[in-house]
């Protein structure tokens, strides 16, 4: 498995470049290069950071911040050969038990016992579940995750429409049809369908897997062109081309957020830790209007996903307590009691910690949304979310090194057949080939 993942990264990702070297003597003392996405709870983090340097002043704090498919490449290229050039790195759920298991973290359970206050207790359980390997966590998280559907409550008031608490995707469509008013620039749903196993299909394997479709069966035979996946794939494509927002084949999580936040959808479907950015009265003009309801289904009970972008040490990382220093502070109670005082208790990191929600000022602030996303965690388990047995792990993702790659590809596909340059067909059977080659090296180590 170690010669597979490493084999992987450096097939599929390109060399580092432009990066001070991990642990870089700065004018200061030491400089940890940290690598980071560049979501705005992320960039809340970078603009804080001066507040950690102030209470830590032998450690400068170097921040390398880059779109999600960007960040992904260079942090997995970094971490799977061993280059170094990071101190500490963003990752999600999908890396952290596959990077464990091959030796290429730290393993933070004596730093996490060992530091006072520092209560990983009070993480919600599931989120520590998925970032920890063998009992022990690997990574820990800066927020959390699932996915739920925010409506326009003024808009379906003024349409006479009611949207229900646990809505079918075909009363979602319906919707969108009716709400849907190109004259008005207002979209009836915003659907990623930017390429990037972490973008379009993110979503796209929820409608997916309650659609009763899967990747692979219980041998590894990979299903990409069987009934349920052709019918959730034709669903999807004819929603977001019918009813979606303009220029969707390259619009990801940071394209509809800016949308929704200004009026120009009347639904989107994606990540629970939208609400903070929609409900944020310096970037969104809809803010108090929207409602928040449990990711739409069809054959399953539930199928919102379960994802946390969290931090970690590579284990080349050469000084380990400085680096666990700052996971520390950027994962502690008190980080977000600096957030919500600092830029608004919307903006806290929000899915992580269970005493975030007993927070007075942040039940108020998120008196929205707060208990649908603990729902939408609580909810996000393989039995509530799969039709089927599935021989992987991971709702919206496969937890397997290679779709990295193979998800790239498929959700290429999926891009293309949203943008008209190929039918939903013609993106399935490529895609089959793609995944019919990983479930075939499967099924021979079995």
């Amino acid at each position: 498995m170690r010669k597979r993942l490493a084999l992987l990264a450096v097939a599929l990702l390109l060399t580092l470049t432009g990066c001070a070297g991990a642990g870089a003597l700065g004018s200061g003392g030491r400089t940890l290069v940290i690598a980071i996405v560049s979501n705005p709870q992320m960039n809340d983090a970078i603009a804080l950071s001066h507040e950690f340097e102030a209470k830590n002043p032998g450690i400068k704090l170097k921040f390398v911040s880059l779109p999600e498919n960007q960040a992904r490449a260079k942090i997995t290229s970094s971490v799977a050969t061993g280059g170094g050039e990071f101190d500490v790195v963003m990752i999600s759920n999908y890396e952290t038990p596959q990077w464990a298991a091959n030796g290429w973290l730290e393993n933070l359970q004596s730093y996490v016992d060992g530091t006072p206050g520092y209560d990983p207790g009070d993480f919600i359980p599931s989120i520590k579940d998925s970032l920890s390997y063998q009992g022990s966590m690997y990574a820990v998280p800066f927020y959390g995750e699932s996915s739920f559907l925010a409506y326009r409550k003024d808009l379906f008031e003024k349409a006479g429409l009611t949207m229900p608490a646990n809505p079918t995707w075909q009363q979602v469509a319906d919707f969108a049809a009716k709400l849907d008013d190109k004259n008005a620039g207002i979209s009836g749903i915003c659907l990623r369908g930017k390429p990037g196993w972490g973008e379009n299909l993110a979503p796209f394997d929820t409608v997916a897997n309650t659609f009763g479709a899967s990747w692979f069966d219980q041998n590894w035979n990979a299903q990409l062109t069987s009934p349920q996946f052709k019918a959730a794939a034709n669903f999807y494509v004819n929603l977001v081309r019918d009813h979606g927002e303009v220029g969707a084949s390259s619009a990801g999580f940071s394209e509809c957020g800016t949308r929704y936040a200004q009026g120009q959808a009347a639904m989107w479907y994606d990540a629970t830790v939208m609400a903070g950015t929609n409900e944020d009265p310096s970037s969104s003009k809809v803010v108090g209007k929207s409602g928040y309801v449990a990711a739409p289904v069809e054959q399953t009970k539930a199928s919102g996903w379960l994802y946390t972008w969290s931090l970690a040490i590579p284990k080349v990382a050469k000084d380990k307590q400085a680096s666990w220093a700052f996971l520390n502070w950027m994962t502690n109670k008190e980080f977000v009691q600096m957030v919500g005082k600092a830029d608004g208790w919307n903006a806290v990191p929000p899915g992580c910690r269970l005493s975030t929600y007993q927070i007075p000022e942040y039940q108020q602030a998120a008196q929205a949304y707060a208990q649908p996303t603990l729902d939408s965690i609580d909810a996000a388990r393989s039995e509530n979310v799969h039709a089927k047995p599935v021989p992987y792990s991971g709702i919206q993702f496969v937890g397997i090194p290679e779709f990295q790659d193979l998800g790239t590809r498929v959700s290429q596909e999926l891009s293309a057949a949203i943008a008209g340059q190929l039918s939903v067909d013609e993106a399935l059977e490529q895609s089959q080939q793609y995944a019919q080659t990983v479930g075939d090296s499967y099924r021979e180590t079995k």
